[in-house]
């Protein structure tokens, strides 16, 4: 699903060239969940960006579903993006002109889904709020905005969930929540999931922790009983996380 060889992205700065990642080789098999692990500065949000086709490498190739990325051009890779992938991201990125509603429908009918009022409808009922969906963002809890953005990256039925610190902006108990869910729906759609999380108790639900260290992989370690875990849940996905679960 997702293949890196020899990955390598440099940045200019005012005192010289400044390597951010060097040498990644990476490979993501479908339905997959993958936490991407470091201290600050090791390069991991940047190594997503490059997996997401949101950037490109200095140097290397990067496959995404059957796509080689690294040979499109940005419009080439903006549809490539809206045909895979879908984006959990810190910071919620909801417009606040939009309700939430309108803000789960919009990436999905901008890529032609059909349906898409029903789908976003469908999604917003499953993250537990039907009761907001006339809601604009700054009416909203940050738990309620990041299960908005939850319901928009899935309704647009990727075939690879990608999440930059989803619960960062959260408090513990609330964040505890929407890993549930986000995990809870990634089960259900069969989606391939990379994060990127600096928290133990994110990492640990996925089945593999890659982690980095000055732009390096150091360790990429497969956890076995996460999958079996996670397995043994899939019995409790039927149902939503109610709107009074995660504020």
């Amino acid at each position: 699903m997702i293949i890196t060889k020899d990955i390598e992205k440099t940045v200019s700065t005012s005192e010289g060239d400044l390597c951010i990642l060097k040498a990644i080789n990476l490979s993501v098999s479908a339905g997959e969940t993958i936490a991407i692990v470091g201290a600050s500065g090791s390069g991991k949000s940047t190594l997503l960006g490059l997996m997401a086709g949101l950037d490109t490498p200095s140097h290397g190739t990067i496959q995404l579903g059957e796509y080689s990325i690294t040979d499109l051009d940005e419009d080439q890779r903006a549809k490539v993006r809206a045909e895979l992938v879908g984006f959990v991201f810190q910071s919620f990125q909801l417009l606040p002109s939009l309700t939430a509603l309108e803000n789960v429908m919009l990436p999905a009918e901008i890529n032609g889904v059909a349906n898409a009022r029903g789908l976003a409808e469908k999604y917003l009922d499953r993250v537990g709020l039907t009761e907001r969906v006339k809601h604009y963002p700054r009416q909203l809890s940050g738990g309620e905005q990041q299960r908005v953005a939850i319901a928009r990256a899935f309704a647009s039925q990727p075939k690879i969930l990608f999440a930059d610190e989803p619960t960062g902006n959260l408090d513990t108990n609330t964040g505890a929540h929407v890993i549930d869910l986000l995990f809870q729906l990634n089960r259900e759609e069969g989606a391939t999931l990379v994060l990127v999380t600096h928290e133990q108790r994110l990492a640990e639900r996925c089945h593999r922790v890659i982690k980095l260290e000055s732009g390096e992989i150091i360790s990429d370690s497969k956890r076995a009983e996460t999958v079996a875990s996670e397995s043994s849940q899939s019995t409790d996905s039927d149902s939503a996380i109610p709107a009074s679960g995660v504020h």
